[in-house]
């Protein structure tokens, strides 16, 4: 293993740190990942200052909010259909005399923002259009504090040919963990990466008791809040089989030698076995604004960035192993992992098409992974290593969205026939 590539992510080598406040831009800054960052910037004015802003453009006035309180120069929305509304927003919140922030918007101003001055870019924007901005950030110079797995996912030997040994941090909860873990030795050291996963709201259940699960009941996560795309994708496990093709991109550990398990509590947020037999795990209450700050401030630790445990409470951990039969998501993440090329970015693309036909009552819960699967089926030979191009992921991406709707919109019809 010492012989091969150099690892995208690793604690042994910061790209371009420096010593003093950071200048910050922030991706997807009115959802979960960008309003807990924004909370953890505002707590630590003396570590981090941020230049730029962008959202989908969905919420105006928040978008608007969070200008104000950080003092931005620029903001960025991907709808120009929310320019009237943000700009009538920034005029509410900035007094008379008062300069508002630039507005950039359409679908490269997310690209444009995290090329631009600053030390870190933290990408928390939702789906493979993080793809772009990630790319841009890589390529600007830019630390890239990456909770996008998507664009990882999607754009695997793309972002692997941009980035410079150490330039991206991970901030999903699983990746900043093994992140932490893996400072406590050299790659030679590791024998496999473990990856938990809380399970979501029906472990336990078998497949066929899964067949009537509703919207609301697959929305209610039982440790993390987040959005409901990520949710769903926490209920099917597709997040977890994600994040072992994220694992293998960023540390450069092969599929055989990463594990997932189940571990409820999701207190052990990942953990790295060595050759010598011991494990090293990562442990804090369930809080993304940890990750967070590890992705913002590394090698630096920010102080009370989250939660620690109260060890005078006794408290239970538990750990099982995966229902592969219930849950097939990580071992089709595997196989399309392994094919490599535009086989994750059909895997990923056609999975959004069924969270979404899920979320609006078009599929039931069991069909997204079955139609899933039957995409990646038929998807054909993949385009692979060094003539991968962003041309060839977008192209994947359309084909596998248009198939997944074809094929949920066939099985809701028998369904109901």
């Amino acid at each position: 293993m010492s012989d091969s590539p150099a690892p995208l992510a690793d604690p042994h080598l910061v790209f371009d740190a420096v010593e003093g406040r950071r200048d910050l831009v922030i991706l997807g800054s009115t959802g979960s990942i960008g309003t807990q960052a924004i909370d953890l910037v505002l707590r630590n004015p003396d570590r981090f200052r941020v230049t730029a802003l962008s959202a989908a453009g969905g919420r105006v006035a928040l978008l608007a909010e969070q200008a104000r309180r950080l003092r931005v120069h620029t903001v960025a929305v991907a709808s120009p259909d929310a320019v009237p509304a943000l700009r009538e927003a920034l005029r509410e919140e900035y007094g008379a005399g008062e300069q508002p922030p630039e507005i950039l918007a359409g679908p490269d101003a997310a690209a444009q923002l995290a090329g631009s001055d600053c030390h870190t870019v933290l990408n928390g924007i939702t789906g493979s259009i993080g793809l772009a901005p990630t790319l841009a950030a890589l390529k600007a110079g830019r630390t890239l504090a990456l909770a996008n797995k998507e664009s990882l996912i999607v754009g695997g030997p793309l972002v692997k040919a941009l980035a410079a040994p150490g330039q991206i941090i991970p901030v999903d909860s699983e990746h900043a963990a093994l992140f932490q873990a893996l400072a406590a030795g050299t790659r030679a050291d590791v024998r496999r990466l473990v990856v938990t996963a809380s399970g979501g709201p029906f472990r336990g259940r078998t497949r066929s008791e899964l067949a009537d699960v509703t919207r609301e009941q697959a929305l209610n996560h039982p440790t993390w809040a987040m959005g409901p795309v990520i949710t769903v994708n926490s209920a099917t496990l597709v997040n977890k089989g994600l994040e072992v093709i994220e694992a293998h991109l960023l540390y450069d550990i092969p599929f055989d030698r990463i594990e997932v398990v189940v571990h409820p509590q999701s207190y052990v947020h990942s953990m790295v076995e060595f050759t010598d037999g011991s494990t090293l795990a990562q442990a804090t209450p369930p809080d993304m604004r940890g990750p967070i700050a590890i992705g913002l401030g590394w090698p630096q630790r920010v102080p009370d960035a989250a939660p620690a445990f109260d060890w005078t409470k006794a408290s239970t951990w538990e750990f099982f192993p995966l229902d592969t039969e219930a849950f097939p998501s990580v071992g089709l993440a595997r196989h399309v992992g392994t094919l490599g090329g535009t086989a994750p970015a059909v895997f990923n693309a056609a999975n959004e098409e069924c969270v979404a036909a899920f979320l609006d009552g078009r599929l039931a819960f069991n069909g997204i992974m079955d139609t899933v699967t039957a995409v990646v089926s038929e998807h054909g030979t993949p385009a692979t290593g060094t003539s991968l191009t962003v041309a060839d992921v977008l192209e994947a991406e359309a084909w596998a969205r248009t198939r997944a709707r074809e094929l949920s919109a066939k099985a809701t019809a028998e369904a109901r026939a």
